[in-house]
Order: C-alpha cells, then sequence, then structure tokens
C-alpha cells in the first residue's frame, strides 16, 4: 500500500516523539496542503509567504529582499539584485554586460520577454577578433577588442522606468554600500579570483580593484572594498541609464575600451537600445511556458521539450537508463538544429514557428531508437562552445503576483579581463560568441548585430498565474539543464529543491560523449555505452535558481551547485 506524503510526515514526526501536529508547520485551521512539510523528501525548498528572491548570492538575494520588505514589488527587487551582484559576484553579476529578461505583471496579465543582450559597435569587421589563421583570437578575445556594447544598465534603468514603484535611487543605493563599505570573502570569491588571477593582474584596472597593492588575493573572512565601482554606482544612482549611455560613466568605458585596441565608440553606447517583445509560448504536458525569443535560445529548449514530450518520461522513471537515452537522443536533433539554424539578430532570424512546432518535434522523435543510440555523426562549427558557464541567473516573487526571471552575462568569467580605468566593473567579452572565421553565416560578425546566446530564463503557468520560475548560467549547457529541471517538476513530480539538485547529463550535436555530472553510479556510463552512447564523467551543469509558486507559498531553490547561492524571504511579522 502506498502511504500518503501527509501521513508519512505525520508518522515521521510521531518516530521522532513529537507532536503529529508539528508536520504540519504550524497549519492554519483549514489544514492546506501548502504547509505539510514533505519528510519523504532529502532536499527540501526555503519557504517563504510574503515574496521571495533567489540568486548566486545570498547577499544580493537578501538586498532584493528588503526591497521587497520597503514596499517594492518584483521589478524593483529584480533591479536591486542585479545591482548587487554586480558588486558581489564580479564575474558573472554585471555593469558591462547583457542580458534577457522574462517579466509578468500581475495587474495587467501580461508577460513580457526583454532583451537587453550585447550588441557589436558599428566599427565591427570581419578581422577584429581573428588571428592569422582567420579564426578566433584567444588573446583578442580577453582584451578589449571582444566588448560588446553592453546592455545590463539600459535593461534594468528602462524596466524600472515603466514598471518600478520605488525611486530608482532607493534601488542603487545597496549595492553602494556593498562596494564601498566592503564584502567579507568567503571562500569562492577568493576561489575565483586565485584562479583567473594571472589574465585580471595583467590589466591594471581590475588588479586595482580586486587585488592588494602587492597582487595577493584577498582571502576568506579578509574585505574588500570597491571605490572605483562604488562610483560608478553612484553615477547610475544619480544620472540613470544617461549616466551610463550619454555621460562621464560611458566617456570613461569608451575611453578605455579604445586605449586598449577596441572599436566601441560613444554613439555605439547612445544608439542602444533594449528591446521589449512578446515571448515564445510553447507547453509541455499542456503546462504554458514563457521562454526568451531568439537571440536567446528558447526556441531550442522548447524544441527539446516537445521532443522529449513524445515519450512517456514519467512511466521511465527520474534520471533512469531510458530516461537518459531518450533525454541524451533528443539533444543531438536540438543541438544540431541550432548550428544549422540559430543566428545574431536582426540580420538573421531563425525559423522560430517550425522549430517550436509540435508536429516538427514529432518527425524529430521518429529519429529516436528508443533502445539504441543515433549512429550518426554530426560535426558544424560550434561558436557557442566559447559561452562562459559563469553567466548567472536569479528569479523574483513578490506577493502581489509579479514575477521576474532574469539571466545576465559579461560572456566569459570575468568578461574580457578588463575593466576602463576609474570604473571598477569588468566588461564583456560577448563578441567573441560570433562565428570568427567560420562558415555560419547567419552568426557571422556584422555591425549592430546582437550577439547570439544559449541563455533561456522560463516562467512556467498553472491556473494563468506564474507556477515555476527559472533560469541557469551553463553555456551550451543551458538549454539541457533547463530541459531536466522542467522534466523533473513536472513528469517526476519532484519538489523544486530535488529538481533542482539531481544530477544531470549534456549531449552536444557532434560525435561526442554524454557527459555526466558527478552523483551518477559508473554502472549508468556502462548501461549508456551499452546502448552505443560514448560518455565520460563531467564537472558540474549550471545553476539553476528557481522559485515554485503555489497559493500562500513561495518554495524556493538555490542551487548549490555555486557556493554562496541563497534563497531569501520576506518574512512574516508577528504580533508582540
Amino acid at each position: 500500500m502506498r502511504l500518503s506524503k501527509t501521513l508519512l510526515a505525520t508518522l515521521a514526526v510521531a518516530s521522532l516523539g513529537l507532536s503529529p501536529g508539528l508536520a504540519s508547520a504550524q497549519a492554519p485551521a483549514s489544514g492546506r496542503a501548502d504547509y505539510i512539510l514533505d519528510y519523504d523528501a532529502i532536499h527540501h525548498p526555503v519557504m517563504g509567504r510574503k515574496g521571495m528572491v533567489v540568486s548566486q548570492s545570498q547577499i544580493a538575494s537578501q538586498v532584493g529582499a528588503d526591497i521587497l520588505r520597503q514596499g517594492g514589488n518584483a521589478v524593483d527587487a529584480a533591479v536591486a539584485t542585479g545591482l548587487a551582484l554586480a558588486v558581489t559576484l564580479p564575474r558573472a553579476g554585471n555593469l558591462g554586460g547583457g542580458g534577457f529578461m522574462l517579466v509578468y505583471l500581475a495587474d495587467e496579465k501580461k508577460t513580457l520577454a526583454v532583451d537587453y543582450y550585447g550588441q557589436a559597435p558599428a566599427a565591427t569587421d570581419a578581422n577584429l577578433l581573428a588571428g592569422s589563421n582567420g579564426k578566433l583570437d584567444t588573446a583578442k578575445r580577453y582584451s578589449h577588442r571582444a566588448v560588446a556594447t553592453p546592455g545590463t544598465v539600459k535593461g534594468l534603468y528602462e524596466i524600472h522606468r515603466q514598471y518600478g514603484r520605488l525611486p530608482w535611487r532607493r534601488l542603487v543605493e545597496p549595492a553602494i554600500k556593498l562596494a564601498a563599505d566592503g564584502l567579507i570573502m568567503t571562500d569562492d570569491m577568493t576561489h575565483g579570483l586565485e584562479v583567473y588571477r594571472d589574465g585580471l593582474l595583467a590589466d591594471a584596472p581590475s588588479a586595482r580593484a580586486l587585488y592588494k597593492s602587492d597582487g595577493g588575493i584577498y582571502q576568506p573572512g579578509e574585505r574588500l572594498k570597491q571605490p572605483d565601482l562604488a562610483w560608478s554606482l553612484r553615477q547610475i544612482r544619480d544620472g540613470g541609464a544617461d549616466a551610463f549611455y550619454r555621460g562621464e560613466l560611458g566617456a570613461r568605458v569608451v575611453a578605455g575600451v579604445r586605449a586598449g585596441g577596441g572599436v566601441l565608440t560613444q554613439k555605439d553606447l547612445a544608439d542602444y537600445q533594449i528591446r521589449v517583445q512578446e515571448p515564445l509560448w510553447c507547453t509541455y504536458r499542456d503546462v504554458p511556458v514563457a521562454y526568451m525569443p531568439p537571440p536567446a535560445a528558447g526556441v531550442l529548449l522548447c524544441e527539446l521539450m516537445n521532443i522529449v514530450e513524445r515519450f512517456p518520461m514519467a512511466d521511465y522513471g527520474q534520471n533512469s537508463i531510458q530516461s537518459l537515452h531518450v533525454t541524451a537522443e533528443a539533444m543531438k536533433l536540438v543541438f544540431a538544429d541550432r548550428s544549422r539554424f540559430m543566428g545574431g539578430f536582426p540580420q538573421y532570424a531563425p525559423p522560430t514557428a517550425g522549430l517550436s512546432s509540435k508536429a516538427y518535434a514529432a518527425e524529430r522523435a521518429k529519429l529516436i531508437n528508443p533502445l539504441v543510440a543515433m549512429d550518426q555523426r554530426v560535426s558544424p562549427g560550434d561558436p557557442l562552445l566559447y559561452e562562459s558557464r559563469d553567466t548567472t541567473h536569479y528569479s523574483v516573487a513578490d506577493a502581489q503576483g509579479n514575477v521576474v526571471s532574469n539571466t545576465f552575462t559579461l560572456g566569459s568569467s570575468f568578461g574580457a579581463h578588463v575593466m576602463a580605468p576609474g570604473t571598477g566593473f569588468f566588461l564583456n567579452d560577448a563578441m567573441a560568441n560570433f562565428a570568427w572565421g567560420g562558415s555560419e553565416r547567419a552568426n557571422a560578425p556584422e555591425p549592430g548585430k546582437r550577439v547570439i546566446s544559449t541563455i533561456t530564463p522560463i516562467i512556467a503557468f498553472k491556473d494563468d498565474r506564474p507556477w515555476l520560475v527559472s533560469g541557469t548560467p551553463g553555456g551550451t549547457r543551458i538549454i539541457s539543464a533547463m530541459a531536466q529541471l522542467l522534466s523533473n517538476v513536472v513528469d517526476h513530480k519532484l519538489n523544486i529543491a530535488e529538481a533542482t539538485q539531481r544530477p544531470r547529463i549534456f549531449q552536444a550535436a557532434s560525435d561526442t560523449p554524454v557527459e555526466f555530472e558527478p552523483g551518477y553510479p559508473v554502472d549508468m556510463l556502462r548501461l549508456m555505452e551499452a546502448r552505443g552512447h560514448k560518455t565520460k564523467p563531467s564537472l558540474t551543469m549550471g545553476s539553476t535558481q528557481s522559485i515554485l509558486i503555489e497559493p500562500g507559498v513561495f518554495r524556493g531553490a538555490a542551487d548549490t551547485r555555486r557556493p554562496d547561492a541563497g534563497a531569501a524571504v520576506v518574512e512574516t511579522k508577528t504580533a508582540n
């Protein structure tokens, strides 16, 4: 006989000699299921009832939660969280990069897709980052030449201007305080500065901003102050987006880039505009999902879910050999399509309607043998393999029903590894994501072209309200990580913490092995090999930061694959 989760919770607490009433976590008289603790789960989400922020930095999450507590809405909290991440997570949080954001506005019952990604400067040509062999030159990639027109400040400012509630200045102040007063270094912060030390010390402004005067690394427990970054944030506080795109801050950025051999101009900054459009809508097993349209990778995640939907994943079981086989085969098909069809906006528009259609997925799914891996070699060029895993995502939900799902990036970890003197923040290397010297015309570098990306934040809906808010960094592994999270929640009914922590796989289109995160038994790799797959152990994949929303309760899951991540809630006030 299968016991209900409620009964299991009661029995579990009783076995500890406690009152069964404690199993319901202070449940109200109605006994609503929202409040029952799931004692048969290994991983548990953070619970909140007045609002929640989940990000890769516990400090930044708390900044966003504080804004909600002050009466701000989800847009306000998203802006404050993003600016705080520019201080607490300099390898990915940023003022000098760009990203993609989904916003749900409860009063209007409207979902927006906001593109504020990097754009090629007007002086871009085919030789900008090419080496003598015509291919991408790594030395040029990690330099001022790789800097695309940044979109972060414009994106955050414009979405607040239209939909925020609190004054802009109040949202910037917490980040200023963090930069001016200093951060207490964590082990993860120190580790990042150790790994990239040689490259960052080669750039004088970067060395000045993040290292000691003798080149030493700040150790865990020591305080790192960032006065130049505090200055930049004050400029943004006082002047809004104009400070960056038309003011003194932008002038410093342009001067620094051009002195280092880059081609960014003041006109590139002044001409930059965000794009606000309708999301790409798809369903997965009747669950409506809002994705980011191209040049983000939402269409590819939609295609992947459409293919997987053709198979009874729930019957297979979570991370079973059959489930992993089907997932890997579907990824091969999607990544082959990505190499063929995806390109930069506005010069190229992929066949979004076809790639996202159920009929197309049904045809593609016919290529999957349920027992044997495809005997097929697919080896197109793959410029997005150069996209860093150190993008970052955060999710925000407020008590009024508004949500924000935001992923932003510098490109590589610490971007181009350069700062403009006197600014204190890293500049992106997004130009490296074009196809330099390759045959992929759709993604060739061109002036004014939006850079292609694998980023794909999501908002899934239930009963016409946001239900699951999530996204992840991970470069090419973003698509597969998000697909597995969705399947874990929808097919396998895992709580959001369990869905987040289960190990993941990745399969590219070419004749490469299926990569397995730590956590899989070696027997699983052998079983996949018996079906014709090549396999190899791999590092962790992605860092999903998610909120699952049900009536009266928010469940947050910060992915422990990245240290320092955390979910912050708006506390419920209690009577004295």
